[in-house]
Parts: structure tokens; C-alpha cells; sequence
């Protein structure tokens, strides 16, 4: 079986991720482990769409709550733009933005 690639946009969104805490970030390590296996579409609760092929993987533990955003690319490769711990019910729309732009440039180069 063809299994997928994780990688980050960056090294600060890399750190961002791997700073987060423990249950968070054993969550979300979980939900990438599953994405390799079975590719980025999971579908709730563990990844959403937000259109133009943009997707946020839905880390969740006790201590809160984790949003990472991703594409995927051809090749099978799924690129994480940008994470952030969730600190209000809506996504907050700077972030958004952030993780729109980063999009446009890993599909367009």
C-alpha cells in the first residue's frame, strides 16, 4: 500500500507542534500516524475541510486544544502550513489567513 508523507512548511511550525503539550501533541502525533496510513481525509473529528484544499487536523487534549493546518500534494505528500493551540470556539481568522496564504504557496510554488 501506498503510504503518505508528513512535512512541515517550515522548522518554527515544526517547533510550534512539537511544543505543544503532552496530550496534545500525543493527539495529534495519532492523527498524523493515522493520515500516513490512510491519507490526509479522515474526515470528523479528527480532520475538517475548509475548502480550495485546505484541512485542519483537530488535536485535542486534556490540557486543550490543538489546530494544525494542511494540504495535500501530489506525490502523497501532505504539508503542514501552520498550527496553533485553539483558544476560542471560532478559528480565529488571522490564522486562517496565515494558513490560506501558506497554501497558495506550496501548491503554486
Amino acid at each position: 500500500m501506498m503510504t503518505y508523507t508528513i512535512e512541515f512548511y517550515n522548522a518554527a511550525v515544526r517547533a510550534e507542534i512539537t511544543g505543544w503539550r503532552t496530550g496534545i501533541n500525543a493527539s495529534f502525533t495519532r492523527i498524523a500516524e493515522q493520515m500516513v496510513e490512510s491519507g490526509p481525509n479522515l474526515g470528523l473529528p479528527y480532520t475538517r475541510p475548509f475548502g480550495d484544499g485546505l484541512f485542519e487536523i483537530r488535536a485535542k487534549g486534556k490540557e486543550g486544544i490543538g489546530r494544525a493546518f494542511f494540504c495535500a500534494l501530489v506525490g502523497r505528500r501532505i504539508v503542514i502550513l501552520y498550527g496553533f493551540i485553539k483558544k476560542t470556539q471560532q478559528t480565529p481568522a488571522r490564522e486562517l489567513k496565515l494558513a490560506r496564504k501558506r497554501l497558495k504557496e506550496v501548491q503554486h510554488g
